[in-house]
This record gives structure tokens, sequence and C-alpha cells, in this order.
């Protein structure tokens, strides 16, 4: 797969996200995933899968801890689509265990308790919501935080060694946003409310003005790179 990498780099290049998503989807038939969770680009690309009938399966992660917002979003476009979106969730031996030791918010007193519920809750979930497939679509755009500027629409994920594909890589807020309003695509009202980017409702406040588009996450940590571990770059 890694040795494909550059020549499915070269042949996506000039495509539009629905083009290319249709390619990825004949290259790598049955082996290939999006993962969402209900912001507002994953809602876009949900939109250009879905109604496309493109044959690529999409998913969550239920961590537990989402907002009542993203299971009225996760609801609504499972009516409106009529198409499955399938959840994982975190072991429940492993959770349990955590809970029992460290209770419900041990994620507040340390960097360490954070990254291990981090890891329960999401990171060991997407592991096996990726196993055996080839292909990853992601909603991440180049805006999004100043380490994401460094990585590229399409990637090499040498820790889940798939290919790592973000068809939104280069939009807007702007477009985004525009997109949205012209299809009238369901979405988070959080996002009206400062929330650019909501994960567990714990670890996700608003956003003040002037701050990073990530700072509402995990904002009691002292650190430049706002992620949980499930997108990396090597």
């Amino acid at each position: 797969m890694k040795t494909q990498f550059i020549e499915i780099a070269e042949n996506i290049k000039d495509l539009d996200p629905v083009a290319a998503l249709r390619y990825f989807a004949a290259k790598f038939p049955g082996q290939i995933v999006f993962s969402t969770s209900f912001g507002w680009e994953d809602q876009v690309i949900t939109d250009l899968i879905f109604k496309n009938d493109i044959p690529i399966k999409v998913f969550t992660l239920e961590t537990g801890r989402l907002f009542p917002e993203t299971y009225y979003v996760w609801n609504r476009t499972l009516e409106i689509y009529q198409k499955p979106i399938h959840a994982f969730f975190p072991q429940a031996e492993s959770l349990q265990h955590m809970v029992n030791a460290k209770g419900p918010n041990s994620f507040y007193e340390s960097v360490d308790n954070r990254k291990e519920c981090c890891y329960i809750r999401k990171i060991e979930p997407l592991h096996r919501a990726l196993n055996g497939n080839k292909l990853w679509v992601t909603g991440i755009r180049a805006e999004q935080s100043p380490n994401r500027h460094d990585m590229s629409n399409i990637e090499w994920d040498e820790q889940n060694q798939l290919i790592k594909f973000h068809p939104l890589f280069d939009w807007t807020f702007e477009e985004i946003k525009a997109y949205i309003a012209e299809h009238n695509i369901v979405y988070n009202t959080l996002h009206d409310k400062g929330f650019p980017s909501i994960g567990c409702a714990p670890c996700t406040r608003a956003v003040r003005e002037g701050e990073d588009f990530r700072a509402g996450r995990w904002w009691w940590e002292d650190q430049s790179k706002k992620e949980c571990g499930l997108h990396t770059t090597t």
C-alpha cells in the first residue's frame, strides 16, 4: 500500500471531492471508511457521500460523553439520508476500570489522565473501526489548527497503516458554511454559540473572540497542539 501512495496522490490531485471519493471507493471497494463527529465539515462530507450514493462506510466514535446537540444531529442525519452510521463504543471493561479507579472526571487532574480517557473512549475504538481498511476519509482542513497547515490532503498514516484523505482540506470556513446553507444541511447548533470544534462535552467550551480554532478543546492544559491522538503526523 505504501508503495502505491505516490501514484494514488498523483491520480487524485486534480479531482474535486466527489470525484476523488468515487475514485477511492472504486479502488478500495469495501475497504474505505469515513469518520464523522457531526461537525460542520463532517456533515458536508456525509452529504457528498450519501447524496451521491458513494459506497463508503460512515462511522462515529460514541464516547458516551457527547453533547445533546450532537446526538440530535446524529439522529436527524439518519432520518434525512436513511443510510447507516456505524457507532464504535469504548471497551466496557477498560472504561469501567478507569471510572471506578479515578472517577468520571479524572481527565481534569493531569495530562496523563486526559490521554488515558481519550485512549479508552476514542483511540482504541478508532483502531477497531479502521481495522481491515485501506483508506480513511476525514474532515480535516488546513485552517483548523497551526499543525494542520503542515499536512496535505492525502497522507500515509504510519500508525494505522493506511491512506488518509481529507477531501475538504483546502476549503475555507466560509466555503463550508456556504455549502451547508445552500444545501440546507442539518448541523450542530453549538457552532452558532462559539463552538467551532466540538468533541466530548466535558472537554469542549466555546472559543472567545481572537482565540485559535481549537482553543476550546482541553482548555485547562498548557499545550500548543490541541490534538487527542486521532490525527497524528509523522
